[in-house]
């Protein structure tokens, strides 16, 4: 009977890394997703998907077992945060080792997470829970604007927006209590705007693998732009900030498997501003370059009962760049095969075809391509990114004016978009 390791749902970044690390350790990955469709990697065909409503546990344990019948269930895994506490829901049921589901629930709730972390003596910014633009206004007093606003729950920092004066916080404000779609009623979390270098740390159980540094596209969205591994740290300052990060494992009950956590390094020193349970969309593969971790496959084994090996076995510098179109409209083309050809870029990827529309939403969502560099050194590498970020191209069409906008303001190409503009 053939191994299987089943996968609930997938991601853009991380999915197809783990139906082929999975293959490659001779399993048989079957991803449940109630539309797999929307991951290209699955559309093809190539690779076994069914479809089945991922929000019912009941389904999906009925789906496991009828699995069982056919195959050999060697683990069951997710690269996506917003099922993970699933995942340890079947784990447990199936009695495969998983992730504590309580313990993913509670930190995939920012509030709870900030006051378990807080409670605890864990540097994090000042922070107020509200429920309505009163509650809003009345927090934003007290912690003083520039402030952050997010949903209580949610990645890839939808909704997530510095508000600078009275005016952004009433706006966005406006915007997340009618536009955001909330699971039960608005809980909306105003924050310190901490500010200070970002950092992101990687851990597998309880050992600090790798702290990237990384950068945001403009304010007042936080829009990842760029990450580098290693991040230029001292041996005091990466000390502090694995040290803060097995703090929040222990506070929070994880430790079982991928866990990314963020920091500002702020004149307190590092500050968390949020705790992951699970791996960062991208990272694995730049710290693979990195360090010849593959992640990955490490985590599989974990899922799987096997033993990990989590030994780095060389040094380079390692950083992608995010691809992020500057206006709305119509995708004519977009070319990135100047940028492939240069030494030391291992990867341009595009996430989006000719002909499709181009509606920014102010997330992760924006991102319409990658560039992955590496090589001996920083200053090297950061060059070569930079240098092939300017060789990608492409052009948008804006989408044609609304009935009562100006006649003159017709639609025509955008100049060519050399980088990330």
């Amino acid at each position: 009977m053939a191994r299987a390791l089943i996968l609930l749902e997938g991601t853009t970044a991380n999915g197809l890394p783990y139906v082929r690390a999975a293959q490659s350790l001779g399993l048989h990955p079957i991803t449940l997703s109630a539309d797999p469709a929307q991951y290209d990697y699955l559309e093809a065909g190539k690779y076994e998907a069914i479809r089945v409503d991922t929000s019912n546990l009941g389904a999906l344990i009925l789906e496991c077992s009828r699995l069982q019948a056919i195959y050999a269930i060697a683990g069951i895994t997710s690269a996506n945060e917003s099922f993970y506490a699933t995942v340890g829901d079947l784990c447990r049921h199936f009695h495969l080792p998983g992730p504590d589901p309580t313990s993913i629930e509670q930190c995939c709730d920012k509030y709870v997470q900030r006051k378990l972390l807080a409670d605890a003596g864990v540097p994090v910014p000042a922070y107020h829970l509200a429920a309505n633009a009163k509650d809003v206004e009345h927090a934003a007093t007290e912690i003083g604007l520039p402030a952050v606003l997010k949903p209580d729950v949610g990645v890839g920092s939808i909704g997530v927006q510095l508000c600078r004066n009275a005016d952004e916080l009433a706006e966005h404000t406006t915007h997340l209590l009618e536009k955001h779609t909330w699971r039960t009623s608005p809980k909306i979390l105003v924050e310190e705007f901490a500010q200070g270098p970002y950092y992101c740390a990687n851990i597998m159980g309880y050992e600090v693998i790798a702290i990237a540094a990384a950068e945001f596209g403009p304010p007042p969205l936080f829009v990842f732009r760029e990450y580098t591994f290693p991040a230029p740290l001292t041996d005091d300052e990466y000390k502090r900030i694995a040290d803060v990060s097995l703090s929040c494992l222990q506070v929070l009950g994880l430790g079982w498997g991928p866990t990314n956590i963020e920091f500002r390094w702020t004149k307190r020193g590092p500050v968390v501003i949020e705790v992951n349970p699970r791996m960062a969309g991208g990272d694995p593969q730049l710290i693979q370059l990195a360090y010849g971790v593959d992640l990955v496959t490490e985590h599989i084994k974990l899922v799987i009962g096997e033993e990990w090996d989590l030994r780095k076995r060389h040094s380079q510098t390692a950083a992608s760049r995010t691809i992020v179109p500057d206006r709305d409209g119509i995708l004519d083309w977009i070319d990135g095969s100047r940028a492939a050809a240069l030494p030391g870029v291992l990867q341009v990827e595009m996430y989006v075809k000719p002909e499709s529309p181009i509606v920014r939403k102010g997330d992760y969502r924006d991102y319409i391509g990658r560039v992955v560099a590496s090589s001996p050194s920083l200053a090297q590498t950061k060059a070569i990114l930079q240098h092939a970020v300017d060789l990608v191209g492409w052009s948008i069409t804006p989408f044609p004016p609304l009935a009562n906008e100006e006649k003159s303001a017709a639609p025509h190409p955008t100049e060519i978009a050399p980088g990330n503009r």
